[in-house]
């Protein structure tokens, strides 16, 4: 592709552009290298190496001094904002988006809401005859008559020459319909920019990450770059209204004069009426243009009626018969390692989940409880290099909500994993402190006796534990069941 067809005000020299990458180790010839200031390293300080690779274009900040060698050699764009300039760029190289792109956002939920949604689409025959999907934490997942689609993702929302690509990638494979995760670092850092968003929903907004974004403030502000800046001005915006700072982002849509649907507690197009756990799942009953729906469910946790209901507010927005999504509702699943049963033991069963902030820990635990007939276990831990305000306030949720708590490694990467749990134990004074977490596991999976829930949270869906600057491979539904065989095969004396 012509430099001159990517960058509209015209490129000179005009070089055959053959790629896009931000990363100097992968430039080939003819690629164009995204020098991008990063959080710890600065890509202007490998230009030199790009341009030994054959980089025929430079993409750099407005302010970066550049050697006249440099500007010889290769083809130099200069942006203010050379981050969202990436994913302008990338969206114009790969060019294919799936029709219908609709965005997920907020603290606790995206996924399991991505996941719905595509569910639905799916149920429907991708509502158009097309294939659907989600993309996100889980990876990309996707079904087109009858073939399953999966690429891995290594972020949430992944960087734009992976994400574009990846869109380009389902297009082509014929999905036209694509439910997508979207950070708030992915937003921070214009990764999403270039999509075309038909419209996007917003769970909720609670503490997290605040080892990135300086203020809560400015985290609030990310998420909301979604609806304020990125959907399409004739898309839609739904809302769980239930959700924390739920009113601020309708204020958003409602500025910009797109239509507004809300769903759960005291939504007005979906609303969750009420919830009742089984020992099945959960009925969630809603009621919509005076009828009233009562729908039986496999779900675990009364926090996703909330977002089931959310995913349903987006697929009608996005154009999907009422009566249609209601039906889809009752065959709903939830996503891996999202308050997912794993195993029963002794008469008592043990869940993952991947909850990792102290709403989230409460909210699985409190999802748990109507399920417990003894007692509530919960095993949680705190990611190191990261938020580490949020660690307390996990242990205390914990401690609220749990009968019995142990504290575990999750990945304490560089920092000390017991500087880690005594933080996490502050909050949480009493508990049992376990770093192995396989022993961790296997010490909760012990105390199981009948009636009993034990919660493995922190990791959920996760297939590795980073310790120090390596990752190891570790499953938290894999651990348990190993476990739990082992149990069962000595109780056989095997």
């Amino acid at each position: 592709m012509k430099c001159s067809v990517l960058i509209e005000t015209g490129c000179s020299p005009d070089p055959d552009i053959t790629g896009l990458t931000a990363d100097s180790r992968e430039v080939r010839p003819g690629f164009l290298f995204a020098a991008l200031p990063g959080v710890q390293v600065d890509g202007a300080r490998f230009i030199r190496q790009a341009v030994s690779h054959g980089a025929g274009a430079i993409l750099v900040g407005g302010d970066v001094d550049l050697d006249p060698e440099i500007e010889r050699a290769a083809m130099i764009i200069r942006d203010a904002t050379p981050r969202r300039r990436l994913a302008e760029l990338a969206a114009k190289f790969y060019g294919g988006q799936p029709e219908t792109v609709i965005g997920v956002t907020g603290t606790n939920g995206k996924t399991s809401t991505a996941w719905f949604l595509a569910q639905i689409w799916a149920h429907i025959g991708g509502g158009g005859g097309g294939g659907a999907g989600s993309l996100g934490t889980l990876g990309v997942r996707a079904r087109v008559d009858g073939r399953v689609v999966e690429l891995p993702l290594q972020h949430t929302t992944p960087d734009p020459t992976t994400l574009h690509s990846a869109l380009k990638e389902l297009h082509n494979a014929g999905v036209d319909k694509l439910a997508m995760e979207v950070s708030s670092h992915g937003l921070a850092q214009y990764r999403a920019d270039g999509v075309r968003f038909a419209g996007a929903g917003f769970t909720n907004i609670t503490q997290d990450h605040l080892d990135y974004h300086p203020t809560f403030d400015a985290y609030m502000a990310a998420k909301s770059r979604l609806f304020a800046e990125l959907i399409r001005e004739d898309g839609f915006v739904a809302v769980n209204s239930g959700g924390a700072g739920a009113a601020a982002i309708m204020e958003v849509a409602s500025a910009r004069g797109l239509r507004l649907l809300t769903s759960g507690a005291g939504g007005r197009d979906v609303p969750l009426v009420s919830s009742k756990a089984t020992p099945a799942g959960l009925i969630i009953n809603t009621q919509m243009s005076g009828r009233a729906y009562e729908i039986e469910t496999a779900l675990i946790g009364a926090f996703q009626a909330e977002n089931a209901l959310l995913a349903a507010a987006l697929a009608i927005g996005a154009g999907v018969p009422a009566g249609a999504v209601m039906e889809a509702l009752g065959v709903l699943t939830g996503p891996p390692g999202r308050m997912q049963f794993v195993a029963e033991l002794n008469g008592g069963a043990a869940f993952v989940d991947y909850a990792h902030t102290p709403d989230a820990v409460r909210a699985a635990l409190l999802a748990a409880r109507p399920h417990v007939q003894g007692k509530l276990i919960a095993i949680i831990g705190a990611g190191g290099d990261r938020d580490a305000v949020k660690r307390p306030l996990m242990g205390r949720a914990a401690r609220d909500a749990a009968d019995y708590v142990i504290v575990t490694d999750d990945n304490p990467r560089t920092e000390n994993p017991m500087k880690i749990r005594r933080a996490i134990l502050d909050g949480a004074p009493g508990a049992k402190e376990i770093g192995d977490r396989r022993e961790a596991i296997a010490h909760g999976l012990s105390l199981l006796q009948a009636g009993d829930v034990l919660l493995v949270a922190g990791k959920g869906h996760e297939t590795g534990q980073t310790i120090g600057n390596t990752t190891y491979p570790f499953n938290d539904y894999e651990t348990v069941l190993e476990v739990v065989r082992g149990v069962h095969q000595q109780g056989d004396g095997s």
